[in-house]
């Protein structure tokens, strides 16, 4: 069982006994060079080496449904370089300028009921805009919380902790490899960022503001399209059950099954865009499900969760039928009841 760590002290700027720490700033060169860095504290994207203080230009940010992982907890943070900003594309993701970066920690607690108490790090992801598109890398922390090294073929690492429903747990949490980064992150033939779209980042932030108005106060978006509409938040029991579970689907299963995406033969597609009730699996024969589909007939089976393929792979965690395929070891016990509502409320 991995332990706790206390927090980090500040890297110094210049070595020596009583010298002053200065600021740290991300190195952009590091950033766009064609090998990704051997460490995490390479780039500069924080001030202290436990990568909780965010350097100059590295902004927390938050999404209104995170896709699920294990339970773990996500600390966020972009990058965009100085005198460079993000354009605006509608609701979805913008253009973002050459040298972003995106970094996604994820870490666990002894507790999950209390994800704060003790919490360490296991790994960050890092996506990158490079120059002739984008990169993903991922790294893994030490014991100690102090460093994170590139990991280009993933790690298994054993995690036992609490579930937020008060169970204890053991994880056998996989990191994925660079390859598998591609696998969600595709794209046609290139790979793109999965959360931060302007509908999913329209709420309060870490910070407690606005996070759309905050980006273009701080000079890293050019504007928020006039009319855009959030997405809707899978926990927020005010706003109707087909919305929630929508916006469940949309960024934990919309990122492959798109119409570009890595699951895109599959004819199930799961954005929010998506309109089309076949392609949205009522009462869509699979395609290729094989032993995935449980002898049931049909992705969704209206009224009948217990009969509708999507309900039974989310609800697996047997590799070859659990969906989402990467990214998860367990099931999500409120994703699950939320789409079994959803479906079960439909009309036959």
């Amino acid at each position: 069982m991995r332990t706790g760590f206390p927090l980090a002290c500040l890297i110094l700027a210049a070595c020596g006994a009583g010298q002053a720490a200065g600021p740290v700033t991300p190195d952009l060169a590091t950033i766009l060079a064609d090998k990704p860095a051997p460490l995490l504290s390479d780039y500069g994207f924080f001030e202290d080496a436990g990568g909780n203080m965010p350097a100059e230009r590295v902004k927390a940010y938050d999404l209104i449904n995170p896709l699920f992982s294990d339970d773990a907890a996500k600390h966020r943070f972009i990058y965009v370089p100085p005198g460079e900003m993000a354009k605006e594309d509608g609701a979805g993701i913008p253009d973002y300028p050459v040298g972003t970066a995106l970094i996604k920690t994820f870490a666990f607690a002894p507790d999950m009921r209390s994800p704060e108490e003790g919490a360490y790090k296991v790994e960050t992801r890092v996506i990158i805009r490079k120059a002739d598109g984008w990169a993903a890398f991922p790294y893994v922390w030490n014991e100690d919380g102090t460093e994170a090294k590139y990991a280009p073929t993933g790690a298994r690492l054993t995690i036992e902790t609490i579930r937020p429903g008060g169970e204890p747990l053991e994880i056998h949490y996989e990191v994925p490899n660079k390859n598998q980064c591609k696998t969600c992150h595709q794209s046609g033939d290139a790979i793109r960022p999965i959360g931060p779209k302007l509908r999913n980042l329209d709420h309060p932030g870490p910070a407690g503001v606005d996070q759309l108005s905050d980006w273009v106060a701080a000079g890293i978006l050019d504007g928020v399209p006039l009319g855009m509409k959030a997405s809707p938040s899978a926990v927020d029991v005010s706003l109707p059950l087909d919305a929630r579970a929508r916006g469940y689907l949309d960024i934990n299963c919309g990122h492959c099954h798109k119409p570009d995406g890595s699951a895109s033969n599959s004819g199930l597609w799961l954005t929010l865009e998506e309109t089309s009730p076949t392609r949205l699996g009522l009462k869509k024969h699979p395609t290729a499900a094989g032993r995935g589909s449980g002898n049931r007939r049909y992705v969704i089976d209206p009224g009948h969760p217990e009969e509708s393929i999507l309900a039974f792979r989310m609800a697996s965690t047997e590799p070859g039928i659990a969906m989402p395929e990467l990214g998860r070891t367990l099931s999500d016990p409120v994703g699950i009841d939320l789409i079994n509502q959803w479906i079960a409320g439909m009309e036959e």
